[in-house]
This record gives C-alpha cells, structure tokens and sequence, in this order.
C-alpha cells in the first residue's frame, strides 16, 4: 500500500516509531516492546525502555550514513498488551521479596520464586508465539526489552524456524549471562544465554564485549569451546592500542554460522552511552567500534534472521512526558536503527547508502 509520507518532515505527534505512517500489516520490520524486568537484580527501569526508544525515535533522521534508508522497507512496532504490564509488576514485586531475603541470608520463599519462573515462563512464551507468526509472513521480529530474559522466545522461534540448520546468537554484553539460575530464578536475565545453550542445542554463541563475569561462567566457556566463543573486553582494548579492531571484528564474524540471531544488550557500550542502564560496568564497546561489527557482519555475506536490543532504562526521576529527551532513549533509538538497517542489508532487503565521496576519501 502506498503511503504518502516526507521523510524529511518532523515527526507528528501521533507518529509511530521514527515518526513512521506503517502499521504492522505494511511493515516489513516489527518491533516486539516487552516492558518486562522482573529479575533486574541491580537496578530498575528496563521496562521504561520501549518507551524511552519510541519517544527518542522521532528525532532520528531516516538517512543513516552506514545502512542508507531502512524506514523504506517499514517499521512499525507492535502494542504493549495490559497483562504484560500487570504481570511485570506482579512479577517484579515477588522477585524483590526473593532478593532481599537472600541479601538477609534467608532462603526465598519458594512461592516468590515460582511465581517469578512463571512470569518468565508466560513472557516467553507471548514472544515466542510473535516472532514465529512474523516469520511466517517473511519479516523482521526485533524484541525491545525490558531486561535481557526476555528474547529468549525469540531466539527459540529463529532456531525453530531454520530446523537443522545452525543459529549464530552474535551477543554483545557486559556480562556472559552464563549463570545457573541466577538469584533462583529460572529465567533470570543473568541465565538468558544458559537458557539458550541448554534449551536450543542448533544454536552457537559468539560474545563480544564481556568484562563482568564469574569463574563458573568461565567455567563453561572453556567447557564448550565448540559453541561459545567469548571476547572479552580486556582482549579486545588491546586490540584497540594495536590499531586492528576492524580485523578482529572480521575475525569475531568468522565464529558464526550463515543465519544469525543479534542480542545486544546496552549495557555492552561504554557507560558513558548508557548510564542509567541496569548494570553498567566501566569498559566496554564504544559506537564507532559496533558498527564496526555490524558492518564486518553485514560484509561477511551472514543473514541476520532476528535482533534485540535490551536493558535501555532512562533515569528513574524522568517523568514519561520527558522521554523523548532522554539520552539512554537516544542512543538507544539510533542504534536500533543501524541494527536494523543492517539486518536489512544482511538479507539484500535494502540498498546501502550512496553518500558523496569529498577529495581525499574513498
């Protein structure tokens, strides 16, 4: 269907995501808000991050210099239903319980927990059942979170959908999110990529980033040297003090197999991107060098068949009308948007950008 739409006007106040007309039907790309955090073990706010991201959109302009114009294609993002946000605050109030028990030395009570698991379990499985009817009808599932248990339906989906076939899970994160059932709970943000290896046994993880872990996490990247491949944050700054991140992006693509699944949780950046995200650690990924990554993906000729971006939080006294100004919701806009337009190019689903070349570049 043909839209009447000026890409280079302001966004209208009833604008979709990037200020876009699509609705989900004419939308090549669809984005999945989850607004769920009830294993935020640090701090609050991830659920405010689907919000903060669709507010901030309206001041991204729809050009980009590194993947052209993915709003071409359509972007639109799905509703948040009530129970969703009924069930976080349901969940999220029973995993506190649990928490500050275990802080007091106590054992949680095993009602908290399972209530928590269940929430987990329901989240889940509502995205799982989102991402696999957009993947019948050939598009582009993007999960925006909330905390980072919930793609795993999305992850689920993907390697349900290629059968056989690998799934590369290309993770860029802080944190390993290796752990065991982190604080008790089955689904914890901490466990998501436990989950993926135990649960989908198609899939490989390649992790870039990581400067927060534990010895059992390391513990099970030396245990499976065949489906993880971990680079860690110290290895990666010296890299950078060798002038040579470019080829060990390349090097890092190489790990993956030709479908991959893209989890980025925010926190993988440089705090100074994301300093009210729920976890931030000093370290990690500046912009320039993820769209390095982003670029050595595309470059490679891999297919990105899914993405998520997680743990963007605005600062908890922002009231919600002043979302649209908030730097974590800012950055985490633009750099959906690059996600997404690279996942586009992964695909040939859209056309890279055709930028004048000044003298003395090429």
């Amino acid at each position: 269907m043909a839209l009447l739409f000026d890409p280079n006007a302001p966004a209208g106040a009833d604008a979709g995501l990037y200020g876009l007309p699509h609705g989900v039907e004419d939308a090549h790309v669809v984005v999945v808000p989850v607004p769920f955090e009830a294993t935020v073990s640090y701090r609050a706010g991830t659920a405010r991050g689907p919000a903060a991201i669709l507010a901030a959109s309206h001041q991204v302009d729809l050009f980009d210099g590194d993947v052209g114009r993915p709003y071409q294609r359509g972007i639109a993002m799905l509703p948040v239903p009530d129970w969703l946000v009924g069930l976080n605050e349901e969940a999220r109030a029973a995993a506190v319980t649990a928490i500050e028990a275990q802080i007091e030395g106590e054992a949680p009570h095993v009602d908290d927990v399972a209530r928590v698991d269940a929430a987990g379990a329901r989240v889940n499985a509502w995205v799982d059942e989102q991402v696999t009817k957009l993947l019948h009808e050939k598009k582009l599932p993007v999960v925006v979170g909330g905390d980072h248990s919930v793609p795993f339906g999305a992850i689920a989906a993907c390697a349900r959908e290629l059968g056989a076939k690998p799934l590369g899970v290309l993770h860029l994160d802080a944190h390993c999110d290796l752990r065991e059932a982190y604080e008790g709970f089955r689904w914890s943000h901490a466990s998501i990529m436990k989950n993926v290896l135990d649960g989908l046994p198609t899939t490989k993880l390649v992790q870039i980033g990581i400067r927060d872990f534990g010895d059992a996490e390391l513990d099970v990247v030396r245990a499976h040297p065949e489906r993880i491949a971990t680079y860690f944050d110290v290895q990666l700054r010296r890299a950078r003090l060798d002038g040579g991140f470019g080829a060990l992006a390349d090097r890092v693509v190489e790990n993956l197999p030709h479908d991959v699944y893209l989890s980025f949780d925010v926190d993988g950046l440089d705090p100074a991107l994301c300093p009210s995200t729920g976890t931030p650690v000093p370290g990690g990924l500046s912009f320039d060098e993820v769209l390095t990554v982003l670029q050595a993906l595309v470059g490679s000729g891999r297919r990105v068949v899914g993405l998520d971006l997680v743990e963007v939080a605005p600062p908890p006294d922002l009231d919600d009308e002043e979302l649209g100004g908030c730097w974590d919701g800012n950055v985490g806009a633009r750099l959906l948007y690059k996600m997404i337009g690279a996942a586009l190019l992964s695909r040939g689903e859209g056309q890279p950008p055709d930028l004048p070349i000044p003298p003395g570049l090429r």
